[in-house]
Protein backbone atom coordinates (compact mmCIF):
# COMPACT_ATOMS: atom_id res chain seq x y z
CA UNK A 1 0.00 0.00 0.00
CA UNK A 2 2.87 2.39 0.78
CA UNK A 3 4.23 1.85 -2.73
CA UNK A 4 0.81 2.36 -4.31
CA UNK A 5 0.32 5.61 -2.37
CA UNK A 6 3.85 6.81 -3.07
CA UNK A 7 4.58 7.44 0.62
CA UNK A 8 7.04 5.99 3.12
CA UNK A 9 6.01 3.09 5.33
CA UNK A 10 6.48 5.14 8.54
CA UNK A 11 4.18 7.87 7.15
CA UNK A 12 1.55 5.29 6.22
CA UNK A 13 1.79 3.60 9.63
CA UNK A 14 1.38 6.97 11.36
CA UNK A 15 -1.68 7.83 9.24
CA UNK A 16 -3.25 4.44 10.01
CA UNK A 17 -2.50 4.87 13.73
CA UNK A 18 -4.32 8.23 13.71
CA UNK A 19 -7.41 6.69 12.12
CA UNK A 20 -7.32 3.71 14.50
CA UNK A 21 -7.07 6.07 17.50
CA UNK A 22 -10.18 7.86 16.23
CA UNK A 23 -12.09 4.56 15.84
CA UNK A 24 -12.32 5.03 12.07
CA UNK A 25 -10.15 1.97 11.37
CA UNK A 26 -9.64 -1.21 13.38
CA UNK A 27 -6.39 -3.14 13.32
CA UNK A 28 -6.60 -6.87 13.95
CA UNK A 29 -3.45 -8.72 14.88
CA UNK A 30 -2.53 -10.94 11.99
CA UNK A 31 -5.72 -10.03 10.17
CA UNK A 32 -5.10 -6.65 8.60
CA UNK A 33 -6.73 -3.25 9.01
CA UNK A 34 -10.41 -2.59 8.33
CA UNK A 35 -12.85 0.32 8.19
CA UNK A 36 -15.01 0.31 11.33
CA UNK A 37 -18.78 0.07 11.36
CA UNK A 38 -18.87 3.69 12.56
CA UNK A 39 -18.70 4.97 8.98
CA UNK A 40 -21.24 2.48 7.73
CA UNK A 41 -23.70 3.12 10.54
CA UNK A 42 -26.95 4.75 9.57
CA UNK A 43 -27.56 8.07 11.29
CA UNK A 44 -29.08 11.36 10.20
CA UNK A 45 -25.89 13.43 10.06
CA UNK A 46 -22.72 11.28 9.98
CA UNK A 47 -20.36 14.23 9.62
CA UNK A 48 -21.80 16.13 12.59
CA UNK A 49 -21.70 13.10 14.87
CA UNK A 50 -18.14 12.26 13.90
CA UNK A 51 -16.88 15.84 14.11
CA UNK A 52 -18.31 16.16 17.63
CA UNK A 53 -16.37 13.07 18.69
CA UNK A 54 -13.27 13.89 16.64
CA UNK A 55 -12.59 17.65 16.32
CA UNK A 56 -9.69 17.00 13.94
CA UNK A 57 -11.79 14.88 11.61
CA UNK A 58 -11.99 17.43 8.79
CA UNK A 59 -8.20 17.75 8.78
CA UNK A 60 -7.93 13.94 8.75
CA UNK A 61 -10.36 13.67 5.82
CA UNK A 62 -8.39 16.24 3.81
CA UNK A 63 -5.15 14.45 4.64
CA UNK A 64 -6.73 11.16 3.53
CA UNK A 65 -8.02 12.71 0.30
CA UNK A 66 -4.64 14.31 -0.44
CA UNK A 67 -2.92 10.92 -0.21
CA UNK A 68 -5.56 8.71 -1.81
CA UNK A 69 -6.79 10.97 -4.59
CA UNK A 70 -3.30 12.00 -5.66
CA UNK A 71 -2.29 8.35 -5.97
CA UNK A 72 -5.58 7.38 -7.61
CA UNK A 73 -5.17 10.09 -10.27
CA UNK A 74 -1.59 8.98 -10.91
CA UNK A 75 -2.62 5.34 -11.35
CA UNK A 76 -5.65 6.30 -13.45
CA UNK A 77 -3.34 8.11 -15.87
CA UNK A 78 -1.41 4.86 -16.23
CA UNK A 79 -4.21 2.29 -16.19
CA UNK A 80 -7.48 3.85 -17.35
CA UNK A 81 -9.15 1.98 -20.20
CA UNK A 82 -10.95 3.70 -23.06
CA UNK A 83 -14.20 2.91 -21.26
CA UNK A 84 -12.84 4.54 -18.10
CA UNK A 85 -11.87 7.65 -20.05
CA UNK A 86 -15.35 7.85 -21.53
CA UNK A 87 -16.89 7.66 -18.04
CA UNK A 88 -14.44 10.29 -16.81
CA UNK A 89 -15.45 12.58 -19.67
CA UNK A 90 -19.13 12.09 -18.85
CA UNK A 91 -18.47 12.78 -15.15
CA UNK A 92 -16.61 15.97 -16.00
CA UNK A 93 -19.37 17.18 -18.34
CA UNK A 94 -21.98 16.66 -15.60
CA UNK A 95 -19.80 18.51 -13.09
CA UNK A 96 -19.29 21.40 -15.50
CA UNK A 97 -23.04 21.61 -16.13
CA UNK A 98 -23.77 21.64 -12.38
CA UNK A 99 -21.43 24.59 -11.87
CA UNK A 100 -22.82 26.40 -14.91
CA UNK A 101 -26.34 26.08 -13.47
CA UNK A 102 -25.15 27.01 -9.96
CA UNK A 103 -27.01 23.97 -8.61
CA UNK A 104 -25.34 23.21 -5.26
CA UNK A 105 -26.97 19.80 -4.79
CA UNK A 106 -25.99 18.74 -8.31
CA UNK A 107 -22.47 20.10 -7.75
CA UNK A 108 -21.98 17.87 -4.72
CA UNK A 109 -23.26 14.72 -6.42
CA UNK A 110 -21.25 15.40 -9.58
CA UNK A 111 -18.09 16.24 -7.61
CA UNK A 112 -18.22 12.97 -5.68
CA UNK A 113 -18.98 11.01 -8.86
CA UNK A 114 -16.03 12.62 -10.65
CA UNK A 115 -13.54 11.69 -7.92
CA UNK A 116 -14.94 8.17 -7.51
CA UNK A 117 -14.68 7.62 -11.27
CA UNK A 118 -10.98 8.45 -11.01
CA UNK A 119 -10.55 6.02 -8.10
CA UNK A 120 -12.26 3.25 -10.07
CA UNK A 121 -10.07 4.04 -13.09
CA UNK A 122 -6.97 3.37 -10.96
CA UNK A 123 -7.89 -0.34 -11.06
CA UNK A 124 -6.73 -0.92 -7.51
CA UNK A 125 -9.35 -2.76 -5.48
CA UNK A 126 -8.18 -1.13 -2.24
CA UNK A 127 -8.88 2.38 -3.52
CA UNK A 128 -12.38 1.35 -4.50
CA UNK A 129 -12.92 -0.35 -1.14
CA UNK A 130 -11.61 2.58 0.91
CA UNK A 131 -13.53 5.24 -0.98
CA UNK A 132 -16.62 3.04 -1.11
CA UNK A 133 -16.46 2.58 2.66
CA UNK A 134 -16.35 6.33 3.26
CA UNK A 135 -18.72 7.30 0.44
CA UNK A 136 -21.29 8.82 2.79
CA UNK A 137 -18.61 10.70 4.70
CA UNK A 138 -16.98 11.89 1.47
CA UNK A 139 -20.33 13.08 0.11
CA UNK A 140 -21.05 14.98 3.32
CA UNK A 141 -17.53 16.43 3.38
CA UNK A 142 -17.88 17.77 -0.16
CA UNK A 143 -21.34 19.18 0.62
CA UNK A 144 -20.15 20.98 3.72
CA UNK A 145 -16.94 22.10 2.02
CA UNK A 146 -18.88 23.76 -0.79
CA UNK A 147 -21.23 25.33 1.75
CA UNK A 148 -18.47 26.58 4.05
CA UNK A 149 -16.35 27.89 1.20
CA UNK A 150 -19.40 29.91 0.03
CA UNK A 151 -18.54 29.27 -3.61
CA UNK A 152 -18.41 32.53 -5.56
CA UNK A 153 -18.38 32.57 -9.37
CA UNK A 154 -14.60 33.07 -9.27
CA UNK A 155 -14.06 30.22 -6.80
CA UNK A 156 -16.32 28.04 -8.94
CA UNK A 157 -14.17 28.80 -11.98
CA UNK A 158 -11.04 27.94 -10.03
CA UNK A 159 -12.51 24.63 -8.86
CA UNK A 160 -13.57 23.71 -12.38
CA UNK A 161 -10.14 24.65 -13.74
CA UNK A 162 -8.62 22.27 -11.19
CA UNK A 163 -10.99 19.47 -12.15
CA UNK A 164 -10.19 20.08 -15.82
CA UNK A 165 -6.46 19.87 -15.08
CA UNK A 166 -6.96 16.48 -13.40
CA UNK A 167 -9.18 15.30 -16.26
CA UNK A 168 -6.72 16.42 -18.94
CA UNK A 169 -3.67 14.91 -17.23
CA UNK A 170 -5.36 11.51 -16.93
CA UNK A 171 -6.50 11.57 -20.55
CA UNK A 172 -3.00 12.62 -21.65
CA UNK A 173 -1.50 9.69 -19.71
CA UNK A 174 0.66 11.99 -17.57
CA UNK A 175 0.81 10.30 -14.13
CA UNK A 176 2.99 12.84 -12.30
CA UNK A 177 0.94 15.75 -13.62
CA UNK A 178 -2.30 14.00 -12.64
CA UNK A 179 -1.06 13.41 -9.08
CA UNK A 180 0.04 17.03 -8.72
CA UNK A 181 -3.25 18.34 -10.14
CA UNK A 182 -5.31 16.22 -7.72
CA UNK A 183 -3.23 17.24 -4.71
CA UNK A 184 -3.27 20.91 -5.75
CA UNK A 185 -7.07 20.70 -5.83
CA UNK A 186 -7.26 19.28 -2.30
CA UNK A 187 -4.78 21.89 -1.05
CA UNK A 188 -6.98 24.63 -2.55
CA UNK A 189 -10.04 23.25 -0.75
CA UNK A 190 -8.06 23.08 2.50
CA UNK A 191 -6.94 26.70 2.10
CA UNK A 192 -10.47 27.94 1.41
CA UNK A 193 -11.86 26.01 4.39
CA UNK A 194 -9.18 27.49 6.65
CA UNK A 195 -10.06 30.97 5.40
CA UNK A 196 -13.77 30.32 6.00
CA UNK A 197 -13.06 29.07 9.53
CA UNK A 198 -10.93 32.15 10.29
CA UNK A 199 -13.67 34.43 8.99
CA UNK A 200 -16.29 32.71 11.14
CA UNK A 201 -14.09 33.02 14.24
CA UNK A 202 -13.63 36.75 13.59
CA UNK A 203 -17.39 37.20 13.27
CA UNK A 204 -17.99 35.32 16.52
CA UNK A 205 -15.42 37.48 18.33
CA UNK A 206 -17.11 40.61 16.98
CA UNK A 207 -20.51 39.41 18.17
CA UNK A 208 -19.14 38.67 21.64
CA UNK A 209 -17.50 42.10 21.72
CA UNK A 210 -20.76 43.92 21.04
CA UNK A 211 -23.00 41.66 23.12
Amino acid sequence: LAIELGVSRPSLREAIKKLVSRDLLISRHGGGTYVTDRLAASFSDPWQQLIEQHPRLQEDVLEFRHLIEGSAAELAAQRATESDLERLEQAYVKLDAAYAEDDRSAQVAADVAFHLTIAESAHNVLFGHLLGSVLRLLHEHVRRSLRDIAVSPETGRQLMAQHLAIHNAIRAREPATARLAAQTHIDFVRQRLDEAADSEQRQQRSLRHFS
